[in-house]
């Protein structure tokens, strides 16, 4: 049975914890999936590579508003695929061969594999492995309802979807969370007939009330919404098509035509897969293992010492950028156990690349409301992007900027933006939670260049009826 100083499940962020600091030590790199992870392989890098051309053809549409009159030629679905695949999977082919091939002191273990115990695991072909230290980073999978029909091949998740001939005349996409969102906009740009449907009345949950409610009213008028219906199979028409049916629970049925069924209903934690409960550790209620402030998996509340967890399998959020800094955080503490340090979670963004962006930090409006110990110590600011000098050459009629806030101590306890760019104007507001800027500071201290959109940020920030101090910027 191998013995490893180092055992790291998952080839994503996990891959980043083999530092020069394990030169000259023994590390087990394991990974049944595609080396690299979901982000590089099957996520944000891929993803991206389509919203970017899939938005440069829409901008006809676009143009035609200004009095610029663009003609979409042809949209090269299989060139653009091959672009990016020829990319991606080049990056995960020599990601792999470095770690198997090139470094003697890791040994890859392209398989799956369970634990045996807190430091013991056995892979999929049988071989005993245990380490002094293991850092558990095997990442979430998209899932597919439980209904007949999922095993056609028209019947996709996030993870196949990229890679088919197309693009689709017709394509059905399940779900409403930030996947199904970016996904409906990338096959709408393209020019496929999209229908999105989704279970419950409300798009992108767990996004701010009224932000949600402005993206569906601005996704309904690019692409068919159906709200309130639960899928309930996908029958093979024989012809290369395929029916999905669905229905509201009440006896109303809706049955759609499509090419193709995208499924973007969620992504779950792959614990089930690790048999985690033969090494006795603590699972949260939504899957993820329980970790405390320094990433250490518990087991019966208490925190195992030299066994770590970041990334999807460990946290809510499923964001590449919060599983990065748990990998610095876990790769600090693997080396250095006697001065551990925490992981900060204030001020956690994130971003929904679809058309049009929605991107948010901090607490939504009802969660400020209901925590404050005095509704009026909230206030909120909502400032249009039409209402600034670049918005009029937008001649922007959707995009916003809601802001919330504490009156008395004039911090910043959220950001929400829809509209375009919505990804890069949130991070000055990212800054300032972080860093605990107040609004007067960050709205009166620095320089905001005129006529640039970010005044439609600037702006919301001095309407928020916060108290200034005396000696607060002019």
């Amino acid at each position: 049975m191998p013995h490893y100083d180092l055992a790291i499940i998952g080839s994503g962020s996990g891959n980043s914890l083999i530092t020069p600091f394990w030169d000259g030590k023994r590390v087990a790199l394991i990974d049944g999936g595609v080396f690299g992870g979901t982000c590089v392989n099957v996520g944000c890098i891929p993803t991206k590579m389509f919203v970017y051309p899939s938005a440069l053809a829409a901008v006809p549409a676009e143009a035609s508003r200004l009095g610029v009159d663009l003609t979409l030629e042809k949209v090269r679905w299989n060139a653009i695929r091959d672009r990016i695949f020829g990319r991606i999977d080049a990056i995960s082919d020599d990601g792999r061969r470095y770690r198997a091939e090139e470094l003697e002191n890791v040994d890859l273990y392209e398989e799956f594999v369970r634990f045996t115990g807190p430091r013991s695991l056995r892979t999929e072909s049988g071989t005993g492995i245990t380490a002094d230290q293991v850092v558990v980073a095997a990442g979430s999978r998209a899932v597919k309802p439980d209904v007949p029909g999922m095993d056609l091949p028209q019947v996709h998740t996030s993870d196949t979807v990229m890679r088919i001939d197309g693009p689709p005349r017709q394509v059905v996409v399940v779900g409403g969370g930030y996947i199904a969102a970016e996904f409906a906009a990338i096959f709408h740009g393209f020019g496929s007939e999209v229908v999105q449907v989704n279970r419950s009345g409300r798009l992108l949950r767990g996004n701010d009330e009224e932000i949600a409610r402005h993206f569906a009213e601005a996704a309904a008028r690019r692409w068919k919404l159906e709200l309130g219906f639960a899928l309930r199979s996908v029958e093979d028409n024989g012809d290369g098509r395929v029916t999905a049916v669905f229905d509201d629970g009440d006896g109303r049925q809706l049955r759609l035509e499509t090419d193709i069924v995208l499924l973007a209903t969620g992504r779950v934690p792959n614990t089930d897969r690790l048999d985690a409960g033969a090494a006795g550790f603590d699972l949260n209620a939504d899957g993820t293992l329980s970790v405390d402030g320094q990433l250490r998996i518990l087991a019966g509340g208490q925190p195992l010492e030299g066994v770590y967890a970041l990334g999807d399998i460990a946290n809510r959020y499923q964001l590449k950028h919060v599983a990065n800094r748990e990998a610095r955080v876990v790769a600090h503490n693997l080396e250095h156990p006697d001065g551990l340090r925490s992981i900060d979670y204030t001020g956690v963004p994130f971003a929904v690349f679809s058309n049009p962006q929605v991107a948010a930090v901090g607490l939504t409006e009802e969660e400020a409301r209901s925590g404050a110990r005095d509704g009026e110590d909230v206030v909120v600011a909502v400032q249009e992007y039409g209402s600034t000098a670049y918005g009029w050459a937008m001649e922007d009629a959707e995009g916003i900027v809601k802001l919330i806030a504490d009156r008395s101590t004039g911090l910043l306890l959220g950001a929400h933006i829809m509209g375009h760019e919505a990804s890069i104007l949130i991070q000055p507001l990212v800054q300032a939670i972080a860093l605990s800027t107040t609004v007067p500071n960050l709205a009166r201290g620095p320089y905001w260049i005129h006529p640039a959109l970010t005044e439609v940020v600037e702006n919301a920030l001095l309407a928020l009826d916060v108290d200034v101090p005396a000696d607060a910027p002019l």
